[in-house]
């Protein structure tokens, strides 16, 4: 290679080097730095060593080709620093949805495994009772007297283990995301007659008062008359578990500006503070526990009763919230309303 080529080599190193190094050092410090600003440093940063190196090879000159490199830098900053811009907002995007989508499933596999190791452990308590009272009952242990007696404990803990499973489909439905209920206009007043009526005797064997306060008009909402009637039934028997004997759950209407409202109040224990945002998380259990029946033929369900009802809302395009009141708890149930 002739000596002055070998010249405008060193040139040319020796001018962009020091700008390729201390872009170099800028973007490692520069680390709080958007990620829009970064893919603008890193177009400028070749492009600036590029033009230094020009300038270097030129021995500092401005010759017509030093002005003809120029000009075509200066095009390419234009054009690549915008789609810089672009790209860096894309993959800034991407990484967020990304991450939620990690999040999300980590969400879903800690959810799962609650839910699978919550009905393991609930599970076991019927299938314990159901296997030692037919063992009794088959070893002849049991006297004839109290045959009836013990079968009945088995009808009771059958009925158990059908809620579970009943609830543990609908849950693994929700989560799935298989719940598209059929949007018909549906009036809420006839919701509540069906889960006053599917309540009553439940609430009377608990002595606890059940009543339903109905506006004048029916409020009618979009929705599925069945969801809807499982998610007002789980909240009052919710409620009537919570409530001890002598107390009351009161199943009120209305609508207002923001859409069609209904609320389970109840006299209970109420909700922890520190439960209240995790009130319809799967498998969670709070610090207040039901209260203790003298008759242990009521049903205590299986737990995952607010979960479903939250999932059901959320399927109809409504909000559930949970809050104390003076003396027990709200559960509020937001839907929109249909159209007239």
């Amino acid at each position: 290679m002739p000596a002055h080529l070998w010249e405008i080599v060193g040139l040319a190193l020796a001018c962009s080097v020091p700008v390729v190094l201390a872009g170099a050092l800028v973007i490692r410090l520069a680390r709080s730095w958007s990620l829009a600003v970064s893919m603008v440093a890193l177009v400028l940063i070749p492009v600036l060593a590029t033009f230094s190196g020009v300038l270097g090879a030129s021995r500092f000159m401005i010759t017509e080709t030093f002005e003809q490199t120029a000009i075509v830098l200066v095009i390419v900053s234009v054009v690549t620093i915008p789609a810089a811009v672009m790209l860096a907002r894309y993959q800034a995007r991407r990484t967020v949805w990304e991450q939620e989508i990690r999040e999300s499933e980590r969400a879903a596999e800690h959810s799962r495994r609650q839910l699978v190791a919550f009905v393991s452990h609930d599970l076991r308590t019927p299938l314990a009772g159901i296997r030692a009272v037919s063992e009794a009952i088959a070893d002849g242990v049991v006297p004839d007297a109290e045959v009836r007696v013990h079968a009945k404990t088995i009808e009771q803990e059958s009925v158990r283990l059908s809620e579970m499973v009943d609830d543990l489909f609908e849950m693994s439905k929700i989560n799935a995301g298989a719940v598209q209920p059929v949007f018909d206009s549906v009036a809420l007043d006839e919701v509540v007659d069906d889960v006053l009526t599917a309540h009553r005797i439940t609430a009377e064997r608990a002595r606890v008062t059940l009543t339903a306060q109905l506006p004048d008009a029916p409020v009618r909402v979009l929705g599925s008359d069945r969801a809807l009637v499982r998610v007002l039934s789980n909240l009052v028997a919710n409620a009537i578990a919570h409530t001890p004997e002598g107390g009351r759950v009161s199943l009120s209407l209305g609508a207002d500006e923001n859409g069609a409202w209904a609320r389970v109040d109840d006299t209970g224990v109420g909700i922890d503070e520190g439960d209240l945002p995790r009130v319809f998380d799967v498998a969670y259990r709070g610090s207040n526990d039901r209260v203790p029946r003298a008759d242990s033929s009521l049903p205590s369900g299986s737990g995952l009763g607010l979960a479903i009802a939250a999932g059901l809302v959320q399927a109809h395009h409504g909000t559930l919230s949970a809050r104390n009141l003076g003396t027990g708890a709200r559960f509020e149930v937001r839907l929109p309303l249909a159209a007239d």
